[in-house]
């Protein structure tokens, strides 16, 4: 799937963006109904997006990237794949209303805001302090939604999580977990 992106962007998809196989597992779990809404949060060049709504036909997924750039290949990449169950929203995600959504799923895209950690590009800000407004922001979106949510994370830590969240399946040594909200 790497080969719909220019090569720059290529390079960048083993640190920045979902591998197939995780993504093939994160959509069964996000998807116990037809007609589902998922959200990937920070979707980067939508690769999470792409594969799933390949995989999911009967699934619509959204992708929220504030990056334009980004949201503009992911937007060639799924006019070259034919895809129609997919759309990409270029935003902050602290603008986005999750209530419009069923299920979420998130591969830790405030990573980049720590020091010394591999970046895609210099054209949003990142800080230590956007790393945690953006934590708090996803926790608070997270908590106000109604039970029954399903929630995909991979690598992402268990206290950015909610704790009426719980953990349904843990795979890959911890990395990738299936959550459900119950409370």
């Amino acid at each position: 799937m790497n080969s719909v992106y220019p090569k720059k962007i290529q390079l960048l998809a083993s640190q920045h963006w979902t591998p197939l196989h995780i993504t093939e597992m994160a959509a069964e779990f996000l998807t116990p109904e037809k007609n589902a809404k998922i959200l990937d949060i920070g979707s980067g060049v939508g690769k999470f997006c792409l594969g799933a709504a390949y995989l999911k036909p009967e699934a619509y997924f959204f992708g929220v990237e504030q990056r334009s750039e980004l949201v503009s290949h992911a937007d060639l990449a799924r006019k070259l794949l034919g895809l129609k169950n997919v759309r990409f929203l270029n935003c902050n995600l602290t603008l986005l209303d999750f209530r419009r959504y069923d299920h979420f799923y998130f591969f830790n895209s405030f990573y980049e805001n720590l020091i010394d950690t591999d970046k895609i590009d210099n054209k949003v800000k990142c800080t230590p302090a956007l790393y945690n407004y953006y934590n708090q922001q996803l926790y608070k979106k997270l908590e106000g939604l109604k039970p029954g949510t399903r929630l995909v994370t991979y690598h992402t830590l268990e206290d950015h999580i909610p704790p009426d969240y719980q953990l349904a399946e843990s795979h890959l040594s911890g990395l990738l977990k299936f959550w459900i909200k119950i409370l």
